[in-house]
């Protein structure tokens, strides 16, 4: 992923084919998130609470780009100066100078703007599962809010930006650390702060509806394809090969998923298969651009078996109500991802050697890049939610939580 400030010794020049494909792939990675993300969560929930988890989606569509246009993308992608490791700059707040003929590398640094801006929206999205059917609507855009500016817009500088571990060679080619470690443990940490759902462990939660969902993770797997091909920058080699690992990857976790789900509770869901499907998109999210098919391969089944485990036997042990599995699926599919970057990371794609290739010491940097994320989104996200709580409150009443989020916060339900 590159970054908009940096500059080469000779002045970049406008490709119309980069361009195009950058124009293609940003339309892509917001259909990830309306309507993807919010139709693979609507079904999932029950039916009371299903226009609740569209209208939650929808809001943070706008609120964050409007999030992202004032402040998000001057600290995440602008020079910072003396504070470069940590944060960007503010030069470009409002977008301010940000006319129709500044570039980045070969596209105009605008399309890089909203491309990059998309990757902030579907982020704040994914968590939103981890605690459904209980958090206040009003609430939830205050916490937003500071999750953007204060938890993903340093993460992404660190990473993308030119921050530290960037600088310390982490390997994430579309979001592992920045987008799915980052939503994964945010949601951990925020289904844990709300408590359980009324009746988790006794009533029927089951999907109301898996035909949508089923039509939310394929608009997903489409979408990423712009997440992950697009993270080239350019229409050339780099996003051919990173557009068939991740069909490569996203199959085998699918088929990892099922095959575990079938042995073990003796029937395959569509529900599974899905979920497995999301998994492997996400494991294979910081390699697109470093590993072959055969690495993919491996990657994908690793994704599957072990969040299979995650989103079950783990979740089942803690006892924790992630309601809709973020963090088994995105935080612990993302941390898989990153870490077996380092194992399956080839010269011959472009990138660094991996593990497999004798460099072994690129694991142990993806596991401090994996740490790093885990600590400071972890712990950020708790202080956000308890400042949150202290203000406006956290969850809903009793009463409204049984009703339905649909009728009593929104005035709206499905036929």
């Amino acid at each position: 992923m590159g970054t908009a400030f940096a500059e080469d010794a000779t002045a970049p020049t406008l490709n119309s084919g980069d361009t195009a494909w950058m124009l293609t792939s940003t339309a892509l990675v917001l259909m990830m998130t309306i309507p993807g993300v919010a139709l693979f969560y609507g079904g999932m929930v029950r039916k009371k609470n299903v226009v609740t988890m569209a209208a939650q989606t929808f809001m943070i569509c706008c609120l964050v780009t409007v999030l992202w246009t004032i402040i998000g993308y001057s600290l995440a992608f602008r020079d910072g100066g003396s504070m470069q490791s940590y944060i960007g700059g503010l030069d470009r707040l409002f977008l301010t100078g940000l006319d129709a003929t500044a570039l980045s590398g070969t596209i105009p640094e605008s399309l890089f703007m909203v491309f990059q801006m998309t990757f902030a929206i579907i982020t704040p999205a994914l968590i939103i599962g981890a605690f459904a059917d209980r958090v206040k609507f009003g609430s939830l855009v205050a916490f937003i809010t500071l999750w953007l500016i204060f938890i993903y817009a340093p993460i992404a500088h660190w990473v993308w930006g030119g921050g530290f571990l960037g600088g310390l060679g982490v390997l994430d080619y579309a979001g592992g650390t920045v987008v799915h470690i980052n939503a994964g443990i945010a949601g951990l940490v925020g289904c844990l702060v709300l408590g359980p759902r009324k009746g988790f462990g006794h009533e029927n939660m089951a999907p109301h509806n898996v035909l949508l969902t089923m039509i939310g993770a394929a608009l997903l797997w489409v979408g990423w394809f712009g997440f992950n091909a697009g993270s080239a920058l350019s229409a050339g080699t780099g996003a051919a090969m990173a557009m068939v690992v991740t069909q490569i990857a996203t199959a085998m976790a699918a088929l990892a998923w099922m095959t575990a789900e079938w042995v073990i509770h003796k029937k395959p869901t569509l529900l599974g298969l899905c979920s497995g499907a999301v998994a492997g998109l996400v494991a294979i999210t910081p390699a697109a651009g470093f590993v072959d098919p055969v690495g993919a391969l491996w990657i994908g089944l690793f994704a599957g078996l072990i969040c299979f485990w995650g989103a079950t036997s783990l979740k089942k042990a803690l006892g924790y109500d992630d309601s809709l599995d973020v963090f088994g699926v995105h935080g612990i599919g993302g941390i898989v991802g990153a870490i077996l970057t380092g194992v399956f990371a080839s010269t011959a794609i472009g990138g660094k050697s991996g593990g497999l290739e004798g460099n072994w010491g690129q694991v142990i940097i993806q596991i401090e890049g994996v740490a790093a994320t885990l600590i400071w989104s972890g712990v950020g996200t708790f202080v956000l939610l308890m400042i949150v709580k202290a203000i406006f409150g956290l969850r809903v009443s009793p009463q409204e939580e049984v009703e339905g989020l649909d009728i009593s916060l929104h005035g709206e339900t499905i036929q």
